[in-house]
Protein backbone atom coordinates (compact mmCIF):
# COMPACT_ATOMS: atom_id res chain seq x y z
CA UNK A 1 0.00 0.00 0.00
CA UNK A 2 1.34 2.88 -0.87
CA UNK A 3 0.34 6.79 0.84
CA UNK A 4 1.28 10.49 0.28
CA UNK A 5 1.65 13.09 2.59
CA UNK A 6 2.93 17.03 2.89
CA UNK A 7 6.17 17.49 5.63
CA UNK A 8 4.20 20.39 7.56
CA UNK A 9 5.44 23.28 9.23
CA UNK A 10 4.53 24.53 12.61
CA UNK A 11 4.27 28.29 11.93
CA UNK A 12 4.70 29.47 15.50
CA UNK A 13 7.92 27.55 16.29
CA UNK A 14 9.09 28.76 12.97
CA UNK A 15 8.21 32.15 13.63
CA UNK A 16 10.01 32.09 17.11
CA UNK A 17 13.28 30.25 15.56
CA UNK A 18 13.06 33.33 13.12
CA UNK A 19 12.47 36.39 15.67
CA UNK A 20 15.03 34.61 17.69
CA UNK A 21 17.74 34.12 15.31
CA UNK A 22 18.42 37.78 15.94
CA UNK A 23 21.72 37.70 18.38
CA UNK A 24 22.01 41.19 18.66
CA UNK A 25 19.12 43.68 19.32
CA UNK A 26 20.42 46.33 17.54
CA UNK A 27 19.53 44.29 14.77
CA UNK A 28 16.15 45.94 14.44
CA UNK A 29 17.99 48.92 13.27
CA UNK A 30 19.39 47.51 10.44
CA UNK A 31 16.14 46.19 9.56
CA UNK A 32 14.06 49.66 10.02
CA UNK A 33 16.43 51.22 8.01
CA UNK A 34 16.43 48.66 5.32
CA UNK A 35 13.13 48.89 5.00
CA UNK A 36 12.61 52.92 4.75
CA UNK A 37 15.24 52.57 2.46
CA UNK A 38 13.62 50.10 0.09
CA UNK A 39 10.50 52.31 0.97
CA UNK A 40 12.14 54.99 -0.85
CA UNK A 41 11.89 57.35 1.97
CA UNK A 42 14.13 60.74 2.36
CA UNK A 43 13.22 60.86 6.04
CA UNK A 44 13.84 58.52 8.56
CA UNK A 45 13.09 59.32 12.35
CA UNK A 46 14.16 56.04 15.17
CA UNK A 47 13.10 57.68 18.37
CA UNK A 48 14.12 55.11 21.82
CA UNK A 49 12.48 56.42 24.97
CA UNK A 50 10.85 54.94 28.18
CA UNK A 51 6.86 54.88 28.44
CA UNK A 52 5.29 54.12 31.35
CA UNK A 53 1.83 51.36 31.51
CA UNK A 54 0.11 50.57 34.38
CA UNK A 55 2.90 51.20 36.59
CA UNK A 56 5.76 49.72 34.61
CA UNK A 57 8.49 51.10 32.48
CA UNK A 58 8.48 49.80 29.16
CA UNK A 59 10.99 50.31 26.60
CA UNK A 60 8.97 52.36 23.45
CA UNK A 61 10.70 52.18 19.67
CA UNK A 62 9.41 54.76 17.00
CA UNK A 63 9.98 54.34 13.65
CA UNK A 64 8.74 56.85 11.03
CA UNK A 65 9.28 57.70 7.58
CA UNK A 66 8.06 58.82 4.79
CA UNK A 67 8.40 56.15 2.19
CA UNK A 68 6.09 54.60 -0.02
CA UNK A 69 3.72 53.25 2.72
CA UNK A 70 2.27 49.92 2.39
CA UNK A 71 -1.33 48.70 1.17
CA UNK A 72 -3.27 45.67 2.42
CA UNK A 73 -1.00 43.48 1.17
CA UNK A 74 2.10 45.53 1.65
CA UNK A 75 0.73 44.79 5.56
CA UNK A 76 0.42 41.11 5.46
CA UNK A 77 3.65 40.83 3.70
CA UNK A 78 5.15 42.94 6.28
CA UNK A 79 3.79 40.51 9.43
CA UNK A 80 4.03 37.27 7.30
CA UNK A 81 7.08 35.19 7.01
CA UNK A 82 8.69 34.59 4.43
CA UNK A 83 6.32 36.30 1.90
CA UNK A 84 8.22 39.13 0.58
CA UNK A 85 6.90 41.32 -2.18
CA UNK A 86 10.33 42.58 -2.60
CA UNK A 87 12.11 39.47 -4.38
CA UNK A 88 10.55 39.85 -7.98
CA UNK A 89 10.93 43.68 -7.37
CA UNK A 90 14.76 43.09 -7.40
CA UNK A 91 15.25 42.32 -11.17
CA UNK A 92 13.91 45.67 -12.07
CA UNK A 93 15.53 47.36 -8.98
CA UNK A 94 18.66 45.83 -7.77
CA UNK A 95 19.16 48.52 -4.95
CA UNK A 96 16.23 46.73 -3.09
CA UNK A 97 17.51 45.61 0.12
CA UNK A 98 14.90 42.85 1.85
CA UNK A 99 14.11 40.17 -0.33
CA UNK A 100 13.48 36.75 2.15
CA UNK A 101 10.39 38.36 4.55
CA UNK A 102 12.66 37.80 7.69
CA UNK A 103 13.92 40.82 9.11
CA UNK A 104 10.46 42.65 10.54
CA UNK A 105 10.30 39.41 12.16
CA UNK A 106 13.17 40.93 15.00
CA UNK A 107 9.96 43.30 15.91
CA UNK A 108 8.50 40.04 17.56
CA UNK A 109 10.69 40.19 20.28
CA UNK A 110 8.29 42.64 21.92
CA UNK A 111 5.13 43.07 24.17
CA UNK A 112 3.19 44.69 21.29
CA UNK A 113 3.66 45.85 17.48
CA UNK A 114 1.55 49.02 16.15
CA UNK A 115 1.88 49.71 12.33
CA UNK A 116 0.02 53.03 10.99
CA UNK A 117 0.78 53.22 6.89
CA UNK A 118 -1.43 54.11 3.92
CA UNK A 119 -1.54 54.04 0.03
CA UNK A 120 -3.57 54.81 -2.85
CA UNK A 121 -6.13 57.54 -0.08
CA UNK A 122 -6.10 54.42 2.33
CA UNK A 123 -4.82 54.68 5.67
CA UNK A 124 -4.05 51.10 7.50
CA UNK A 125 -3.99 50.98 11.72
CA UNK A 126 -2.86 47.61 12.16
CA UNK A 127 -2.03 46.46 15.78
CA UNK A 128 -0.24 43.18 17.36
CA UNK A 129 -0.27 42.20 21.20
CA UNK A 130 1.90 39.95 23.00
CA UNK A 131 3.65 38.93 19.84
CA UNK A 132 6.37 36.90 21.64
CA UNK A 133 4.53 35.78 24.48
CA UNK A 134 1.96 34.15 21.99
CA UNK A 135 5.40 32.38 19.94
CA UNK A 136 6.37 30.91 23.29
CA UNK A 137 2.63 29.37 23.78
CA UNK A 138 2.85 27.66 20.71
CA UNK A 139 0.13 30.53 19.07
CA UNK A 140 1.08 32.83 15.68
CA UNK A 141 -0.97 36.29 17.13
CA UNK A 142 -3.71 38.02 15.50
CA UNK A 143 -3.01 41.14 13.70
CA UNK A 144 -5.90 43.85 13.99
CA UNK A 145 -6.49 45.64 11.15
CA UNK A 146 -8.58 49.06 10.93
CA UNK A 147 -8.97 50.53 7.61
CA UNK A 148 -9.75 54.13 6.77
CA UNK A 149 -10.21 56.99 4.19
CA UNK A 150 -7.21 59.76 4.32
CA UNK A 151 -4.15 60.42 3.30
CA UNK A 152 -1.21 59.05 5.08
CA UNK A 153 2.21 59.79 4.36
CA UNK A 154 5.06 56.84 4.45
CA UNK A 155 4.93 54.74 8.07
CA UNK A 156 4.65 54.25 11.44
CA UNK A 157 5.77 51.60 13.41
CA UNK A 158 5.50 51.95 17.24
CA UNK A 159 7.00 48.70 19.37
CA UNK A 160 6.87 48.26 22.83
CA UNK A 161 8.52 45.94 25.44
CA UNK A 162 11.36 44.87 23.20
CA UNK A 163 14.35 42.73 23.93
CA UNK A 164 12.42 42.17 27.24
CA UNK A 165 12.37 46.12 27.95
CA UNK A 166 16.54 45.46 28.41
CA UNK A 167 17.48 49.22 27.53
CA UNK A 168 21.67 49.52 27.80
CA UNK A 169 22.35 49.08 24.45
CA UNK A 170 20.40 51.39 23.13
CA UNK A 171 22.41 54.72 24.08
CA UNK A 172 23.04 57.42 21.69
CA UNK A 173 26.41 56.65 20.62
CA UNK A 174 26.15 52.91 20.44
CA UNK A 175 23.18 53.45 18.23
CA UNK A 176 24.82 55.99 15.90
CA UNK A 177 28.09 53.70 15.77
CA UNK A 178 26.12 50.97 14.58
CA UNK A 179 24.46 52.84 12.15
CA UNK A 180 27.38 53.92 10.22
CA UNK A 181 28.92 50.36 10.47
CA UNK A 182 26.21 47.46 9.95
CA UNK A 183 23.18 49.62 7.99
CA UNK A 184 22.72 51.01 4.91
CA UNK A 185 22.61 54.39 6.07
CA UNK A 186 26.75 53.28 6.99
CA UNK A 187 27.23 52.52 3.45
CA UNK A 188 30.38 52.89 1.23
CA UNK A 189 28.92 53.58 -2.07
CA UNK A 190 29.59 57.17 -1.94
CA UNK A 191 33.95 56.10 -1.36
CA UNK A 192 33.21 55.37 -5.54
CA UNK A 193 31.99 58.13 -6.48
CA UNK A 194 28.14 57.07 -6.41
CA UNK A 195 25.74 59.43 -4.07
CA UNK A 196 22.29 58.22 -5.30
CA UNK A 197 21.08 58.88 -1.18
CA UNK A 198 23.29 61.47 0.10
CA UNK A 199 20.14 63.72 0.42
CA UNK A 200 18.35 61.70 2.80
CA UNK A 201 18.22 62.58 6.35
CA UNK A 202 17.95 59.95 9.10
CA UNK A 203 17.27 61.86 12.71
CA UNK A 204 18.20 59.65 15.68
CA UNK A 205 17.31 59.72 19.79
CA UNK A 206 18.81 57.01 21.68
CA UNK A 207 17.60 55.85 24.95
CA UNK A 208 19.92 58.73 26.89
CA UNK A 209 18.87 61.22 25.11
CA UNK A 210 15.63 63.88 24.92
CA UNK A 211 16.04 65.84 21.43
CA UNK A 212 17.34 64.05 17.80
CA UNK A 213 20.35 64.11 16.42
CA UNK A 214 20.32 64.19 12.30
CA UNK A 215 22.90 62.13 10.78
CA UNK A 216 25.02 62.51 7.48
CA UNK A 217 24.35 59.84 5.03
CA UNK A 218 27.57 57.21 4.11
CA UNK A 219 30.71 55.36 6.31
CA UNK A 220 33.25 57.33 8.35
CA UNK A 221 36.65 56.94 7.12
CA UNK A 222 39.64 59.10 8.03
CA UNK A 223 40.48 62.07 5.55
CA UNK A 224 43.23 61.12 3.25
CA UNK A 225 46.84 62.29 4.37
CA UNK A 226 48.69 64.98 2.47
CA UNK A 227 52.74 64.76 1.66
CA UNK A 228 54.57 62.90 3.91
CA UNK A 229 57.04 66.07 4.53
CA UNK A 230 53.07 67.57 5.87
CA UNK A 231 52.65 64.93 8.33
CA UNK A 232 56.25 64.57 9.65
CA UNK A 233 56.36 68.57 10.11
CA UNK A 234 52.83 68.49 11.71
CA UNK A 235 53.01 65.04 14.07
CA UNK A 236 56.57 64.23 14.34
CA UNK A 237 56.62 61.35 16.09
CA UNK A 238 52.99 60.60 15.74
CA UNK A 239 53.02 61.00 11.79
CA UNK A 240 52.14 57.13 11.05
CA UNK A 241 49.19 57.40 13.51
CA UNK A 242 48.24 60.06 11.12
CA UNK A 243 48.87 58.27 8.03
CA UNK A 244 45.88 57.99 5.50
CA UNK A 245 45.64 56.53 2.29
CA UNK A 246 42.58 55.11 0.01
CA UNK A 247 41.93 52.62 -2.67
CA UNK A 248 39.46 51.51 -4.70
CA UNK A 249 38.81 47.78 -6.59
CA UNK A 250 35.41 47.74 -8.82
CA UNK A 251 35.66 44.54 -11.46
CA UNK A 252 34.54 41.16 -11.76
CA UNK A 253 35.69 37.63 -10.56
CA UNK A 254 38.55 35.92 -12.34
CA UNK A 255 36.48 32.47 -12.43
CA UNK A 256 33.33 33.60 -12.72
CA UNK A 257 33.17 37.00 -15.11
CA UNK A 258 29.43 37.23 -13.94
CA UNK A 259 29.56 38.16 -10.80
CA UNK A 260 30.87 41.65 -9.47
CA UNK A 261 32.11 42.95 -6.64
CA UNK A 262 32.96 46.74 -5.31
CA UNK A 263 36.07 47.31 -3.08
CA UNK A 264 36.86 50.06 -0.35
CA UNK A 265 40.60 49.67 0.95
CA UNK A 266 41.71 52.33 3.57
CA UNK A 267 45.40 52.42 5.19
CA UNK A 268 44.66 54.50 8.68
CA UNK A 269 46.93 55.04 11.23
CA UNK A 270 45.18 54.73 14.86
CA UNK A 271 45.00 58.29 15.59
CA UNK A 272 43.29 59.40 12.13
CA UNK A 273 40.90 56.21 13.24
CA UNK A 274 40.60 57.87 16.86
CA UNK A 275 39.27 61.49 14.65
CA UNK A 276 36.23 59.92 13.23
CA UNK A 277 35.57 57.29 16.03
CA UNK A 278 34.91 57.67 19.34
CA UNK A 279 34.08 54.49 20.38
CA UNK A 280 37.82 53.26 20.27
CA UNK A 281 39.15 51.78 23.22
CA UNK A 282 42.66 53.26 24.19
CA UNK A 283 44.75 53.44 27.25
CA UNK A 284 43.80 56.97 29.42
CA UNK A 285 40.44 57.33 27.73
CA UNK A 286 36.98 56.09 28.94
CA UNK A 287 34.50 54.91 25.37
CA UNK A 288 31.10 55.18 25.75
CA UNK A 289 29.39 51.93 26.52
CA UNK A 290 30.00 49.37 23.81
CA UNK A 291 33.36 50.63 22.99
CA UNK A 292 36.06 48.22 21.30
CA UNK A 293 39.75 47.96 20.29
CA UNK A 294 40.78 48.17 16.79
CA UNK A 295 41.35 44.56 16.41
CA UNK A 296 38.14 43.76 17.37
CA UNK A 297 36.36 46.36 14.63
CA UNK A 298 38.88 47.28 12.16
CA UNK A 299 40.31 45.49 9.03
CA UNK A 300 38.19 43.63 6.21
CA UNK A 301 34.36 43.19 6.23
CA UNK A 302 32.22 41.58 3.65
CA UNK A 303 29.27 43.23 2.77
CA UNK A 304 26.25 42.55 0.77
CA UNK A 305 23.90 45.92 -0.36
CA UNK A 306 27.18 47.79 1.17
CA UNK A 307 26.22 46.39 4.15
CA UNK A 308 29.08 44.67 6.43
CA UNK A 309 27.77 41.29 7.18
CA UNK A 310 31.03 39.32 8.39
CA UNK A 311 34.70 40.60 9.17
CA UNK A 312 37.12 38.24 7.89
CA UNK A 313 40.55 39.42 8.62
CA UNK A 314 42.41 36.04 9.30
CA UNK A 315 41.85 35.86 5.23
CA UNK A 316 44.66 38.58 4.97
CA UNK A 317 46.55 38.00 8.41
CA UNK A 318 49.96 36.74 7.51
CA UNK A 319 52.36 38.86 9.05
CA UNK A 320 50.98 39.84 12.48
CA UNK A 321 48.69 42.03 12.80
CA UNK A 322 48.50 44.03 9.94
CA UNK A 323 44.68 43.78 9.73
CA UNK A 324 44.24 46.44 12.28
CA UNK A 325 46.14 49.32 9.62
CA UNK A 326 43.08 48.63 7.39
CA UNK A 327 39.44 50.08 7.46
CA UNK A 328 38.28 47.63 4.32
CA UNK A 329 34.75 46.28 2.64
CA UNK A 330 34.56 44.41 -0.03
CA UNK A 331 30.83 44.39 -1.51
CA UNK A 332 29.06 41.36 -3.77
CA UNK A 333 25.92 41.27 -4.41
CA UNK A 334 26.39 37.54 -4.49
CA UNK A 335 26.65 36.39 -1.23
CA UNK A 336 24.00 34.74 0.19
CA UNK A 337 22.87 35.15 3.78
CA UNK A 338 21.80 33.27 6.44
CA UNK A 339 18.28 34.77 7.45
CA UNK A 340 19.56 36.86 10.39
CA UNK A 341 22.31 38.33 7.92
CA UNK A 342 25.29 37.53 10.44
CA UNK A 343 27.07 35.42 7.88
CA UNK A 344 28.00 34.85 4.02
CA UNK A 345 28.72 31.16 4.57
CA UNK A 346 25.18 30.43 2.47
CA UNK A 347 27.41 31.17 -0.47
CA UNK A 348 28.50 28.76 -2.84
CA UNK A 349 32.26 27.72 -1.36
CA UNK A 350 33.83 27.76 -4.73
CA UNK A 351 32.85 31.74 -5.24
CA UNK A 352 33.91 31.90 -1.46
CA UNK A 353 37.36 30.60 -1.98
CA UNK A 354 37.43 32.71 -5.49
CA UNK A 355 36.81 36.17 -3.51
CA UNK A 356 39.29 35.05 -0.81
CA UNK A 357 41.50 34.72 -3.73
CA UNK A 358 40.69 38.08 -4.83
CA UNK A 359 40.75 39.80 -1.17
CA UNK A 360 44.62 38.66 -0.94
CA UNK A 361 45.16 40.15 -4.48
CA UNK A 362 44.02 43.42 -3.26
CA UNK A 363 45.82 42.54 0.14
CA UNK A 364 48.96 41.97 -1.73
CA UNK A 365 48.65 45.04 -4.24
CA UNK A 366 48.40 47.42 -0.92
CA UNK A 367 51.29 45.91 0.75
CA UNK A 368 53.59 46.19 -2.41
CA UNK A 369 52.37 49.78 -3.44
CA UNK A 370 54.21 52.46 -2.78
CA UNK A 371 51.91 54.05 -0.46
CA UNK A 372 52.63 51.05 2.12
CA UNK A 373 56.06 51.80 1.89
CA UNK A 374 55.41 55.19 2.64
CA UNK A 375 53.94 54.53 5.97
CA UNK A 376 56.65 51.82 6.78
CA UNK A 377 59.24 54.97 5.91
CA UNK A 378 57.43 57.14 8.56
CA UNK A 379 57.24 53.96 11.30
CA UNK A 380 61.24 53.71 10.73
CA UNK A 381 61.46 57.73 11.15
CA UNK A 382 59.46 57.51 13.98
CA UNK A 383 61.24 55.13 15.55
CA UNK A 384 64.60 56.29 15.19
CA UNK A 385 63.21 59.55 16.54
CA UNK A 386 61.39 58.24 19.69
CA UNK A 387 64.62 56.52 20.23
CA UNK A 388 67.11 59.53 19.51
CA UNK A 389 64.77 61.29 21.76
CA UNK A 390 64.79 58.83 24.19
CA UNK A 391 68.51 58.39 24.56
CA UNK A 392 68.81 62.32 25.06
CA UNK A 393 66.43 62.15 27.75
CA UNK A 394 68.40 59.20 29.57
CA UNK A 395 71.47 61.35 28.67
CA UNK A 396 70.06 64.44 30.98
CA UNK A 397 68.97 62.25 33.56
CA UNK A 398 71.94 60.27 33.86
CA UNK A 399 74.12 62.91 33.93
CA UNK A 400 71.89 64.33 36.48
CA UNK A 401 72.28 61.55 38.75
CA UNK A 402 75.86 61.19 38.16
CA UNK A 403 76.53 64.64 39.80
CA UNK A 404 74.11 63.84 42.80
CA UNK A 405 74.65 60.31 43.40
CA UNK A 406 77.35 59.14 46.66
CA UNK A 407 80.84 57.77 45.91
CA UNK A 408 83.37 56.55 47.90
CA UNK A 409 87.11 55.36 47.80
CA UNK A 410 88.76 52.32 48.33
CA UNK A 411 92.25 50.93 47.73
CA UNK A 412 92.60 54.00 44.84
CA UNK A 413 89.24 52.31 43.34
CA UNK A 414 86.01 54.76 42.68
CA UNK A 415 83.12 53.16 43.69
CA UNK A 416 79.63 55.22 43.09
CA UNK A 417 76.30 54.45 44.85
CA UNK A 418 74.16 52.23 42.28
CA UNK A 419 69.92 52.86 41.07
CA UNK A 420 69.50 49.35 40.36
CA UNK A 421 70.04 45.71 41.39
CA UNK A 422 73.08 45.37 38.63
CA UNK A 423 75.04 47.94 40.31
CA UNK A 424 74.71 46.34 43.75
CA UNK A 425 76.35 43.21 42.09
CA UNK A 426 78.71 45.46 40.46
CA UNK A 427 80.29 46.48 43.77
CA UNK A 428 79.87 43.32 45.35
CA UNK A 429 81.88 41.57 42.72
CA UNK A 430 84.51 44.69 42.92
CA UNK A 431 84.85 44.46 46.89
CA UNK A 432 84.79 40.13 46.46
CA UNK A 433 87.83 40.90 44.37
CA UNK A 434 89.85 43.03 46.69
CA UNK A 435 88.65 41.35 49.70
CA UNK A 436 87.80 37.57 48.69
CA UNK A 437 87.44 36.81 52.26
CA UNK A 438 84.90 38.84 52.97
CA UNK A 439 81.84 37.87 52.46
CA UNK A 440 80.06 34.39 54.01
CA UNK A 441 79.58 33.13 50.47
CA UNK A 442 81.06 32.36 47.33
CA UNK A 443 79.31 32.05 43.56
CA UNK A 444 80.15 29.48 41.63
CA UNK A 445 77.21 30.51 38.92
CA UNK A 446 75.30 33.18 38.43
CA UNK A 447 71.97 34.16 35.87
CA UNK A 448 70.85 37.80 35.14
CA UNK A 449 67.59 35.95 32.69
CA UNK A 450 65.59 37.60 35.59
CA UNK A 451 67.48 40.16 37.63
CA UNK A 452 70.21 38.75 39.29
CA UNK A 453 70.58 35.91 40.92
CA UNK A 454 73.72 33.66 42.26
CA UNK A 455 74.31 30.07 42.87
CA UNK A 456 76.45 30.15 45.59
CA UNK A 457 77.73 28.06 48.74
CA UNK A 458 79.24 28.75 52.67
CA UNK A 459 82.77 30.02 52.22
CA UNK A 460 85.21 27.26 54.33
CA UNK A 461 82.96 24.64 54.49
CA UNK A 462 85.74 22.00 54.06
CA UNK A 463 83.45 20.62 51.27
CA UNK A 464 84.22 19.93 47.61
CA UNK A 465 81.59 21.89 45.09
CA UNK A 466 80.45 18.43 44.16
CA UNK A 467 78.93 17.23 47.33
CA UNK A 468 78.76 21.09 48.78
CA UNK A 469 74.73 22.60 49.96
CA UNK A 470 74.04 24.70 47.17
CA UNK A 471 71.85 27.70 47.45
CA UNK A 472 70.52 30.99 45.76
CA UNK A 473 71.26 34.45 46.89
CA UNK A 474 69.70 37.76 45.47
CA UNK A 475 70.41 41.15 44.91
CA UNK A 476 68.27 43.75 45.33
CA UNK A 477 68.94 47.29 45.03
CA UNK A 478 66.32 47.86 47.99
CA UNK A 479 64.64 45.46 49.60
CA UNK A 480 61.10 45.78 50.34
CA UNK A 481 57.95 43.52 52.00
CA UNK A 482 57.23 41.78 48.82
CA UNK A 483 59.74 39.75 47.46
CA UNK A 484 59.50 38.71 44.10
CA UNK A 485 60.86 35.50 44.03
CA UNK A 486 60.80 32.19 46.42
CA UNK A 487 62.45 31.80 49.81
CA UNK A 488 63.09 28.26 48.69
CA UNK A 489 66.88 27.53 48.70
CA UNK A 490 67.27 31.01 49.22
CA UNK A 491 70.83 31.19 51.07
CA UNK A 492 70.76 35.08 51.46
CA UNK A 493 69.84 38.09 49.86
CA UNK A 494 72.08 41.47 49.55
CA UNK A 495 70.62 44.42 49.04
CA UNK A 496 71.69 47.98 48.92
CA UNK A 497 69.50 49.74 51.43
CA UNK A 498 65.77 48.15 53.33
CA UNK A 499 62.30 49.80 52.58
CA UNK A 500 61.25 47.99 55.70
CA UNK A 501 61.67 47.62 59.30
CA UNK A 502 62.63 45.38 62.45
CA UNK A 503 59.60 42.49 63.12
CA UNK A 504 58.23 44.07 59.48
CA UNK A 505 56.50 40.53 57.31
CA UNK A 506 58.13 40.28 54.04
CA UNK A 507 55.75 37.59 52.01
CA UNK A 508 57.49 36.13 49.00
CA UNK A 509 55.78 35.36 44.98
CA UNK A 510 54.14 32.20 46.84
CA UNK A 511 52.63 34.28 49.70
CA UNK A 512 55.27 32.36 51.93
CA UNK A 513 56.23 35.10 54.96
CA UNK A 514 59.25 35.71 57.05
CA UNK A 515 59.81 38.22 59.73
CA UNK A 516 62.97 40.43 59.62
CA UNK A 517 65.19 40.56 62.63
CA UNK A 518 67.99 42.89 63.08
CA UNK A 519 70.78 41.73 65.34
CA UNK A 520 73.07 44.84 66.07
CA UNK A 521 76.45 44.90 66.81
CA UNK A 522 78.17 43.80 69.62
CA UNK A 523 81.33 41.99 71.10
CA UNK A 524 80.20 38.85 69.69
CA UNK A 525 79.69 40.58 66.50
CA UNK A 526 81.69 43.76 64.76
CA UNK A 527 78.65 44.22 62.19
CA UNK A 528 75.10 44.87 62.48
CA UNK A 529 73.54 41.54 60.89
CA UNK A 530 69.81 41.36 59.46
CA UNK A 531 67.83 37.82 59.12
CA UNK A 532 64.54 36.61 57.28
CA UNK A 533 63.00 34.40 60.49
CA UNK A 534 59.76 31.45 59.96
CA UNK A 535 59.59 30.05 63.55
CA UNK A 536 58.71 26.77 61.40
CA UNK A 537 61.93 26.91 59.85
CA UNK A 538 65.25 26.66 61.19
CA UNK A 539 67.08 28.21 58.51
CA UNK A 540 67.70 31.96 58.89
CA UNK A 541 68.01 34.19 55.59
CA UNK A 542 71.08 36.32 55.88
CA UNK A 543 70.40 39.79 54.69
CA UNK A 544 73.73 41.78 53.55
CA UNK A 545 72.66 45.40 53.65
CA UNK A 546 75.47 46.09 51.65
CA UNK A 547 75.84 49.97 52.09
CA UNK A 548 75.89 49.25 55.91
CA UNK A 549 77.98 46.35 55.71
CA UNK A 550 80.97 47.97 53.89
CA UNK A 551 80.92 50.61 56.18
CA UNK A 552 80.74 48.63 59.63
CA UNK A 553 83.66 45.61 57.94
CA UNK A 554 85.40 48.56 55.64
CA UNK A 555 84.92 52.05 56.66
CA UNK A 556 83.98 52.86 53.07
CA UNK A 557 81.60 55.66 53.16
CA UNK A 558 79.40 57.08 50.29
CA UNK A 559 79.43 60.53 50.38
CA UNK A 560 77.33 63.03 47.73
CA UNK A 561 80.50 65.07 46.25
CA UNK A 562 79.84 68.47 45.37
CA UNK A 563 80.45 69.78 41.85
Amino acid sequence: MKTLFKPKVNPSREFLEIASDFSNPLDIVREAISNSFDAKASEIFITFSMSLESGRRKLKILLRDNGTGMDYKGVESFFDLGNSLRKDDKVSDPSLIGEKGHGTKIYFNSERIVVITGKDEIKYSCCMNNPIGSLYEGIVPDVEVEESQGKFKGTLIEIIGYNNNERDVFTHDRLRDYIYWFTKYGSFEGELGQHPYKDIQLHLQGIDRNNHETLKFGHKFAEESESLDKLMNDHITDAPDYFVKKFVFEDNLRRYPDISYQAVWYIEGNKAKRLVNNMIKRSGYQAPSGGYSVQERYGIWLSKDYIPVQQKNEWINKRGSESTKLHAFFNCQDFRLTANRGSVENTSGDILEEIKNTINEQYLRITESDDWSNMEWLEEQSQSYQSERKEEKDFEKRAKLIKTAKIAEYKDITLREPRQEQGVFSIYHIINILEPQLFPFEIVDYDTHAGIDVLARLRNSGVDLERSYLRFVEFKNILKSNFNHSFKRLYGIVCWNLQIVHDEVVTDAFGHSRKLRCVPSSSESTFTQYFLEDERDPHRIEIIVLEEYLEERLGIQFKRVRT
